[in-house]
C-alpha cells in the first residue's frame, strides 16, 4: 500500500491496530487472499473446515477484524469467512484497472469470491454498509444465499436521518482520527473498545475508493425476495429511525424475523451484547 497516501497514521499502525483486534478471534483463524479481477480480497477464516459457510460482511471502513465478539460464537457451528471489503480500508488490494464502481461490480465481485473461496451457497451476514451489500447480493443470486442476516444495514428499508449526516460529514470530507474518535463517541453514546476505536483512527489517511451507493432496493424487488431473512435493529441507532426500518422491512419482505436490540447504537451493534446477538444468529442460521 501506497504509505503517501496516509495523513494521521501509516500503514504500520494501521496494520498493528488491525492485528490487535484480530488477535481477539479464534486460535485457528487463518488468513487469505482471493484474487478477483477487482483486486486481491483479504478474508479472515475460523471453524471447522466441513461445517456450513458463513460470510461475513462488514460496516464501511470497519474491516472484517470488526467481528471480533462473533467469530467465536459462530464458527463453533460454521465456517466463518470474513471479507474485507475491496475498495475499503482493510488488506484487500483493489486493482486499480478494475475498480469497482456499481452495485453489478459488487455482486460479480462477491461472485468471484465465493467462488475463490469453493462456495456454491453461503448464509451472509452484513453489518451496516455491509448489509446494504449482502441484501443487494442477494437479490442479485438468491440461488447462492442460504439465509440472510442483516445487522442494522443503511439505505435498505429507510434513509438516513439528517442529523447524523451532519455529524458525519467533517469526517467524510477530511477523516483524521480526532473526527473518527469523536464520531463514533457520538453515535456509540459512550467509549467503544479501545483496539477497536484505534483500528478505526487509523484508517483516517486509508486509500479508500468512493464507496459504491445508490437508491435502495426497489419496493418490487424486496418484495420478490424469497430468501429467508434475519433483520437486527439497533434500538438507539442515531443512523436511521429504528421503528421505520422495522416496518418497512415487515411490509416489502415475504420471510423476514425481526428483533429491535434494546441499549445498542448502529456502529456499536457487533460488540454490544454479544451473547444475546450470535445466539439470535445462531438460531436463525440453524445452529
Amino acid at each position: 500500500m501506497d504509505s503517501s497516501v496516509y495523513e494521521a497514521h501509516g500503514p504500520t499502525d494501521f496494520h498493528a491496530a488491525y492485528d490487535k483486534v484480530l488477535a481477539q478471534w479464534p486460535a485457528d483463524t487463518r488468513q487469505g487472499t482471493v484474487a478477483t479481477d477487482f483486486g486481491s480480497t483479504r478474508v479472515n477464516s475460523c471453524g471447522p473446515g466441513d461445517g456450513p459457510p458463513l460470510v461475513l460482511l462488514p460496516g464501511g471502513r470497519a474491516t472484517s477484524a470488526s467481528w471480533f465478539a462473533n467469530a467465536a460464537a459462530l464458527s463453533r457451528v460454521f465456517r466463518v469467512h470474513a471479507v474485507d471489503l475491496i475498495g475499503d480500508a482493510g488488506r484487500s488490494v483493489p486493482n486499480p484497472s478494475r475498480p469497482v464502481r456499481t452495485v453489478a461490480d459488487l455482486a460479480a465481485w462477491l461472485d468471484a469470491v465465493l467462488d475463490g473461496l469453493g462456495i456454491g451457497r453461503a448464509a451472509l451476514a452484513g453489518h451496516s454498509y455491509g448489509g446494504w451489500i449482502a441484501l443487494h447480493y442477494a437479490l442479485h443470486a438468491p440461488g447462492r444465499v442460504t439465509r440472510l442476516a442483516l445487522l442494522d444495514p443503511t439505505q435498505c428499508f429507510a434513509g438516513y436521518r439528517a442529523g447524523y449526516l451532519l455529524h458525519a460529514l467533517p469526517m467524510v470530507l477530511r477523516p483524521t482520527a480526532r473526527r473518527i474518535r469523536a464520531f463514533l463517541e457520538w453515535e456509540t453514546g459512550g467509549v467503544p473498545p479501545a483496539a477497536w476505536l484505534r483500528l478505526q483512527e487509523t484508517t483516517a489517511g486509508f486509500p479508500t475508493a468512493r464507496p459504491v451507493t445508490g437508491p435502495r432496493p426497489s419496493a418490487a424487488a424486496l418484495r420478490s425476495l424469497r430468501t429467508r431473512v434475519l433483520l437486527l435493529v439497533a434500538a438507539n441507532s442515531r443512523t436511521h429511525d429504528p421503528l421505520h426500518v422495522a416496518a418497512r422491512a415487515a411490509e416489502l419482505l415475504q420471510d423476514v424475523e425481526t428483533h429491535v436490540l434494546p441499549e445498542v447504537s448502529h456502529h456499536a451493534l457487533p460488540y454490544t451484547n454479544p451473547t444475546a446477538t450470535n445466539r439470535r444468529l445462531l438460531e436463525f442460521l440453524g445452529g
